[in-house]
């Protein structure tokens, strides 16, 4: 009377809805490594040895709960590389009676786990995966009959869902959203928090050797690993961040610094999307915060609105949309990322610093992913889909998910409008604004011609002209585009011709002197 229970890689969560009511004695856990979760993207070290390194763990920890854990790692001789194939065995080997397992997070996942039960021929539960507060089919409600899906509106709804910055039927402090408040440019400060750091454990360093081994030829590197793995240590982060850095985090949310990696950051997402932390406890605990006077109220309305909002809102973009939401290209963008995207090797500061991070740490805050890499990719013309499957190899806390609407839909405005209301580009001016990277640069942050002019403005007015009979009603870009059509002929003629010979270097020199 066996019930096999497997466990994917970003379920490592003890309230998993398929191990709810399993009589432990009666039931096997299996979990598996494979090569095709491994190698359908060029995963980041880092993202790798994290995820391993964490299931070992957690593995662990439900042996330590009293359940019969079945374990397949990478390296054993007979795994067959993927999760059909290892639940086929774990059927020969266990002979169960059902097999019970979460919903899965991709839709390369789930089309795997509706073909189990014809395989395997015995019943498949297939449970909702209740660690979300939205359910499809709330979000499908939700999302009727709107023609433009703004999280706005849904973040509403999850707020009055969980009562969370609630008081008496209305947000707390008047307002639903304090984001004007969260723009403020940050500068170096002795006394900025730091995260906690994990030193490798015997599991992890064995993990580490494995990767290093397998994946020489993968982006990043492995030397300063230092990410928690464990629930206890995700913890142990997460009450480090409430306590130090959550009462700045709403001032300083959308700020970068030079050699500043996680400013006031939670650096939790990794955690929240693999499995280890509960993403509802995390905004109960930011609200008391707030409710016990330690934090303002415009730091944790910015926090609890990153997931309860954010997160949520692209998971039911995600499954809403279906799996060909990948191919959405509004804008027809064909080219290729530079090279440099993959070393860091450029000399537009800000492109530098941000790839430098990313790929020393597998991290990057929202701002740095959007307006850096992100705005430079769009305003050049780079195919959405590839620039999805960058951030989808390079980032630790990167799931489809919840990635591919952020890159594609948010970042790259693939989907023509359906997730954000403007694209998100802008010139070199809004990272001076909000970062120093422009004083470390080679390039003049106040100029668009010439062969010292930043980049990033002959590019940014390029775009919009490029792109006028698909943006040019657009409400939000009105006066971008009064302000270009004020400017002479000459003048526009000589930004797109410094726009232009930038790309065509770009494309013959593969990036590497820029």
């Amino acid at each position: 009377m066996t019930i096999l229970i497997p466990v994917l890689g970003d379920q490592l969560s003890f309230d998993l809805s398929s191990l709810a009511g399993a009589d432990r004695a009666d039931s096997v856990v299996l979990m598996m490594e494979v090569a095709d979760e491994t190698t359908y993207a060029r995963h980041h070290k880092t993202k790798l040895a994290y995820i391993l390194s964490a299931m070992r763990h957690h593995a662990e920890a439900l042996r330590s709960e009293g359940w019969r854990v079945d374990y397949v790692r990478l390296d054993d001789g007979e795994n067959g590389g993927n999760f059909t194939g290892e639940v086929a065995r774990a059927v020969q080997r266990h002979d169960p009676e059902r097999i019970v397992v979460t919903e899965a997070g991709e839709w390369r996942v789930a089309a795997m786990l509706d073909s189990w039960e014809t395989l395997f021929g015995r019943p498949v539960e297939i449970r909702p995966d209740t660690r979300f507060l939205c359910a499809h089919r709330e979000f499908d409600a939700w999302a009727e009959g709107r023609t433009e899906l703004r999280m706005e509106y849904f973040y509403r709804e999850m707020r009055r869902k969980t009562g969370l910055l609630m008081d008496g039927g209305k947000p707390s402090g008047g307002r639903w959203n304090f984001d004007k408040d969260n723009r403020k440019p940050a500068r170096a400060d002795l006394l900025m928090p730091r995260p906690l750091s994990f030193p490798p454990d015997a599991i992890t360093q064995e993990v580490i050797a494995l990767v290093e081994q397998r994946f020489a030829d993968n982006p990043g590197r492995l030397d300063g690993f230092d990410y928690a793995v464990t629930a206890q240590d995700a913890e142990r982060q997460a009450a480090s961040f409430m306590a130090n850095a959550l009462p700045r985090f709403g001032d300083y949310e959308d700020a970068m610094l030079t050699g500043e990696r996680f400013l006031w950051h939670s650096i939790l997402s990794p955690y929240l999307n693999s499995g280890l932390l509960d993403p509802l406890d995390l905004c109960r605990r930011a609200e008391a915060e707030y409710r016990a006077g330690r934090a303002p109220l415009n730091s944790v309305e910015g926090y609890v609105r990153q997931i309860i909002g954010w997160r949520e809102y692209m998971r039911g973009i995600y499954w809403r949309e279906g799996p060909d939401y990948v191919d959405r290209n509004f804008f027809g963008h064909r080219r290729a990322l530079p090279g440099w995207y993959w070393t860091g090797d450029t000399d537009m500061h800000c492109l530098s610093e941000v790839l430098g991070q990313t790929l020393a740490t597998a991290h990057a805050h929202h701002i740095q992913r959007l307006m850096v890499t992100g705005n430079f990719a769009l305003l050049i013309g780079a195919d959405p889909k590839l620039v999805h499957l960058w951030y989808l190899e390079v980032y630790l806390d990167a799931y489809e998910w919840v990635e591919l609407p952020n890159t594609l839909g948010m970042s790259q405005f693939g989907d023509g409008g359906l997730l954000g209301s403007k694209p998100y580009v802008s010139s070199g001016a809004y990272i001076d604004r909000m970062s120093d990277y422009c004083g470390h640069c080679r390039y003049d942050v106040t100029k668009r011609i010439g062969e010292d002019a930043c980049p990033f403005n002959a590019l940014y007015w390029d775009f919009l002209a490029r792109n006028r009979d698909k943006l040019g009603r657009n409400p939000r870009l009105a006066m971008p585009y009064r302000t270009w059509d004020r400017q002479s002929e000459a003048e526009q003629r000589a930004t797109r011709e410094q726009a232009a010979g930038f790309l065509a270097r770009l494309d013959d020199s593969g990036g590497a002197a820029y």
